[in-house]
Parts: structure tokens; C-alpha cells; sequence
């Protein structure tokens, strides 16, 4: 049993007060010394100052809120430990070229990524989720979570008003080091969601490689391509004469390189969008274990009740001696 509040505890010594106070009379006598003894009502008195001190003592209590901790129970299921990397660049707010085909008309890379990830996450009751963003440079938004609650709320809000670079290398980063505290429950993936890509650096490109081999991440790649932009997947694609590869092109060589599972997809309509969604889906429905949380007991409602009752038989007493002078 714990304390909310512990330093309440200090008032339990109020407690004691009705033992150390005698009880006023609302009438008083000349000389009693010749009256026979009453144990009775000696009785009587001894069991309303206790009824005050339950009272006392349980408000007290209740102020404090008695809780039984936490507890954490291992379960097997279907799922996995997911961080979402998503792309918030302004290209991002850009209508899908197709919007209209399996989607919504006028709907935007980010609403139509949003919309769709909400939809997996509702299927997945297992999977701990954390959410990386980027633009600029990484932002963490939620750690690996299974508050559902949490993460649609915040995979919602990623469908607002982006900014305007693309650093996909500090979104990596960010996202692999979401389980770097976590234990390995068997199954472990980055979803990377973007519409392009920027240069990562040989030392961001060495550091991801090794974060994910050593924590054992798989990584989806969703490439929500642009209207007549390059295709990932043309080998036949020749850079021009003394040109560096394209940086989506450099970043797909990239990820084939990594040691752990990779897997690339192309968007370019909410329609592909939701197939490479789905495919993700099938293929994360791994066996895994996971501790399910059983939030503790709070005992505040009790202390009150019980509180309340002393108080009220304190006053039914209260009453019948009023009434019994009334009617002397």
C-alpha cells in the first residue's frame, strides 16, 4: 500500500483530539457527587469519542488516497514494437496526384498518411507504438507506448501545417533510439513514411546501421512519390555524367546495405498508400511478449464512506439527545 499524497500523514495525530477533550454540557448541576454511577452512559461516551477518532482517522486517510501499486502482468500476442517516423517537410501538404483514386478529393500526403495510419493502429491492439516527426530536425513525440489513446491523438496531429527541410537522418536516429530502453519483446520496426529524401551523412548513415543491427529494428520504407518523380525501384535509372546519384536514390542504395529487414514501397496514390499500409499489417503479426499494466487500487472513496458513516451516526446520537431534552 502506498500514499498519493503521504505528507497528509502528518494530520493523523488530530485523531487523537476527542480523547483529549472532554465534552461539553448543555445544562448544568449544583452537585452530582451523591447521584449513583452510570457505566452505561461512561460506555456510551467512550463509544462516541471513538467514533470520532474513525472519523478523523479516515479522513485523514482519504486525503492521503491509499493506493496498491501498480502491477505488471506478462501476456503473448500478435504484434510488435512499431516507432513511426513520419515526414512533416512541407512538400508534405502537397494533394496527392491521385487523390481522387482510393482517396479523398484534394487530400494532402499528410492527411491522407495520417488518416491511414490511424486506421492501423486501430487494428493492433498488441503493438507498443512510439511517433518521431521531422522536418528540419527530429521531434520526439510519443516514447513506445500501447496508450492508444495517446498515439491516435498524436498521429492526427501530424496532418497539420508543416516546415520546410527534409532531415531523414535525424528521424532515423530518433526513431531507432525509441528502443534503445525498451526490452526486446520479438518483433521490432521503423515505418518511414516521406516523400523524398535528403543526404545523410557517413557518420548519421554508420550510427543508424549500427543502432539497428544491435537493437535488432527492421525498417519499412513508404515513399509517397511525387507526381513524374523518380521510381526507387528503375534500375535502369543512369545519373547524369559527373552527378551524384538523387538523394532518394542515394537513400534507397543506402537501406539495402543494412544488415536487419528492409522493406521499400511507392505511394503516389492514397489507394498504394493503404496496399503498402496493409502489407506492413500481414507482415508485423508476429508472436510477442509484453507486460500488460494493471493500474493500482485507489482506496480514497472508501476512507470517505466509512468517514461518513461515523460522522452520521454521530449525529443520529446527536439528535436523540436533542430530542431527549426537548421532551424532559
Amino acid at each position: 500500500m502506498s500514499f498519493a499524497n503521504p505528507y497528509v500523514l502528518w494530520l493523523l495525530p488530530l485523531a487523537i483530539l476527542p480523547l483529549l477533550l472532554e465534552r461539553t454540557h448543555s445544562r448544568s448541576y449544583s452537585w452530582v457527587d451523591m447521584l449513583p454511577g452510570d457505566p452505561l452512559s461512561d460506555i456510551l461516551a467512550i463509544f462516541l469519542k471513538l467514533l470520532a477518532v474513525i472519523a478523523l482517522l479516515f479522513i485523514v486517510l482519504g486525503l492521503a488516497s491509499p493506493q496498491t501499486p501498480e502491477q505488471h502482468i506478462e501476456k503473448t500476442g500478435m504484434g510488435a514494437q512499431i516507432a513511426l517516423v513520419l515526414d512533416r517537410s512541407a512538400s508534405m501538404d502537397d494533394p496527392f496526384s491521385g487523390a481522387g483514386q482510393g482517396g479523398r478529393v484534394g487530400e494532402t500526403k499528410s492527411a491522407a498518411a495520417s488518416r491511414l495510419l490511424t486506421d492501423f493502429i486501430k487494428e493492433r491492439d498488441n503493438d507498443l507504438i512510439g511517433l518521431i516527426t521531422f522536418s528540419n530536425s527530429a521531434m520526439h513525440v510519443l516514447p513506445l507506448t500501447d496508450n492508444r489513446e495517446a498515439v491516435l491523438a498524436a498521429v492526427r496531429a501530424t496532418a497539420g501545417t508543416a516546415l520546410f527541410q527534409t532531415n531523414i537522418g535525424s528521424g532515423l536516429s530518433s526513431g531507432a533510439g525509441l528502443f534503445e530502453k525498451m526490452p526486446n519483446s520479438g518483433s521490432r520496426a521503423i515505418i518511414l513514411v516521406s516523400d523524398g529524401a535528403g543526404r545523410v551523412s557517413a557518420d548519421v548513415q554508420q550510427k543508424v546501421r549500427d543502432w539497428l543491427d544491435r537493437l535488432d529494428v527492421g525498417l519499412y520504407w513508404i515513399v509517397l512519390k511525387q507526381p513524374g518523380g523518380l521510381s526507387i525501384f528503375d534500375e535502369s535509372y543512369v545519373p547524369p555524367e559527373d552527378q551524384p546519384l538523387p538523394p532518394v536514390i542515394e537513400l534507397y542504395e543506402y537501406f539495402k546495405t543494412l544488415k536487419t529487414s528492409f522493406n521499400a514501397y511507392e505511394a503516389d496514390d492514397p489507394g498504394s498508400l493503404e496496399k503498402a499500409i496493409d502489407d506492413i499489417n500481414q507482415k508485423e503479426k508476429k508472436p510477442i511478449s509484453y507486460l500488460e499494466k494493471i493500474p493500482g487500487k485507489n482506496y480514497s472513496r472508501h476512507c470517505f464512506i466509512i468517514a461518513a458513516l461515523m460522522i452520521a451516526l454521530l449525529l443520529g446520537v446527536k439528535y436523540l439527545e436533542v430530542r431527549t431534552w426537548h421532551s424532559a
